[in-house]
C-alpha cells in the first residue's frame, strides 16, 4: 500500500462516474478482456460516449437487470471480465438471485457494480435508494465487497479488480465525492487505510461517510478526544486485525457508513468486536427505515449521517467505557 493523504479533504469537480467510466475504456484499450455491461444507464454511469468505438465490448443489455447478470456469466465463462452496472437497487435486489446463482454458485469472474447507493441516489427517491445491496452481496460465499470513499481509490481498485479472479461487488458513489487521497495512491484490497491515529475511540467508515469520520474526528479533537479513523473501503472480506487493533487500543468503536445499520459495515465489524474483543459499539447508518427522496446532503441530515452526529455517537460510546 502507498497512500498519500491530501493536505486538506475538498470537493472534486469531476464525477466519480467519470473517473469509473475512463478505467474501463483504458483497460478495454490496454488489451484486457474487460467488457462494459449496462442495463440502459449508459449515459448515467458515463459509457455512453465510448461505446460507438467499442461495440464489441461495451453493451447495453436494456432494463433487464437478471439477464444481464446472466450474460455476465455466460461472458465470464468464456474467458471475459465482465463489468456488470446498474443502479444498486437494480444490480442487488432485483437481480440478487442471477448473481447468486449464476455468478457465485457457478465460481465465475463476474464484477457486480452497483451506483447511486443509499442516500447517493438523491432525487430518484426511496425506489431507488439502495440501503441493503450490502448486506445481500455479503451473504454470498466468496463474495468481495468493495466501496472506494474517493476517486484516487476508485482508479486504483478497479484494475485490482479487473485481474483478480472472482465475484466481486464495487459499490460505487457515482457523483461527485470528496478528495481524500493524492492522485497516485495505492491501496490493497482487504486492507484498512488509517487516516488519523488516536487512542480514546475509533471510527470505522466506508464510502462518503470516511470524509464525514475526518471531519468528526476534527471536532471531537476541539474537545480533547482524540480518535482513530479507519477507511474500511473493503467490507468482505473485512481486515480483522485492523479492526481488533482499534477495539484493544481505544476501547470504543463507531461505524459510520450509507446503508442500513442492519448487515452493512457496522454488522461485519461487529462479528469481529464480539467474538474476540468486545468493546463499546456505536452505529452510524440508516436506522432500519425505507429510503426518501431528496438532496444528498438534506438526506444525510435526515438520516442521521453528518460529522456531527458522528462525533455525537462517539462520545456517547465513549461514555459506556465507564459503565
Amino acid at each position: 500500500m502507498n497512500m498519500k493523504l491530501l493536505d486538506e479533504i475538498r470537493p472534486d469537480s469531476k464525477e466519480m462516474r467519470a473517473y469509473y467510466s475512463e478505467e474501463i475504456v483504458r483497460l478495454i484499450d490496454a488489451g484486457k478482456p474487460v467488457m462494459a455491461l449496462d442495463a440502459d444507464l449508459m449515459r448515467a454511469v458515463g459509457l455512453l460516449p465510448y461505446r460507438k468505438d467499442r461495440a464489441d465490448r461495451i453493451i447495453d443489455c436494456g432494463i433487464a437487470e437478471a439477464n444481464m447478470m446472466g450474460v455476465a456469466a455466460g461472458l465470464s465463462a468464456e474467458g471475459f471480465v465482465p463489468f456488470a452496472h446498474s443502479f444498486a437497487a437494480f444490480a442487488s435486489r432485483r437481480a440478487f438471485d442471477q448473481v447468486y446463482m449464476s455468478g457465485g454458485y457457478a465460481g465465475l469472474n463476474v464484477k457486480v457494480v452497483g451506483s447511486d447507493p443509499g442516500v447517493g441516489s438523491a432525487l430518484n427517491g426511496g425506489t431507488h435508494q439502495a440501503n441493503e445491496d450490502i448486506a445481500l452481496m455479503r451473504v454470498i460465499p466468496n463474495m468481495t465487497v468493495v466501496e472506494p470513499s474517493d476517486p484516487a481509490m476508485l482508479v486504483n481498485v478497479i484494475p485490482q479488480i479487473a485481474d483478480t479472479y472472482g465475484m466481486f461487488y464495487l459499490r460505487l458513489f457515482r457523483l461527485r465525492a470528496k478528495k481524500i487521497y493524492a492522485p497516485g495512491s495505492a491501496f490493497t484490497i482487504g486492507r484498512a487505510v488509517t487516516l488519523r491515529e488516536g487512542a480514546d475511540a475509533a471510527i470505522i467508515a466506508c464510502g462518503l461517510e470516511v470524509a464525514e469520520a475526518v471531519r468528526a474526528a476534527e471536532i471531537l479533537a476541539e474537545r480533547n478526544i482524540r480518535v482513530r479513523v479507519l477507511d474500511m473501503f473493503t467490507i468482505k472480506p473485512i481486515d480483522r486485525e485492523a479492526v481488533l487493533a482499534a477495539a484493544r487500543d481505544t476501547g470504543a468503536i463507531v461505524t459510520a457508513e450509507n446503508h442500513n445499520v442492519i448487515g452493512g459495515l457496522g454488522d461485519a465489524v461487529a462479528e469481529v468486536v464480539c467474538g474476540e474483543c468486545p468493546v463499546p459499539m456505536g452505529r452510524i447508518g440508516i436506522q432500519d427505515v425505507f429510503g426518501e427522496v431528496g438532496p444528498t446532503p438534506a438526506l444525510m441530515r435526515r438520516f442521521g449521517l453528518t460529522a456531527e452526529d458522528i462525533a455525537e455517537t462517539v462520545e456517547r460510546t465513549m461514555a459506556k467505557k465507564k459503565e
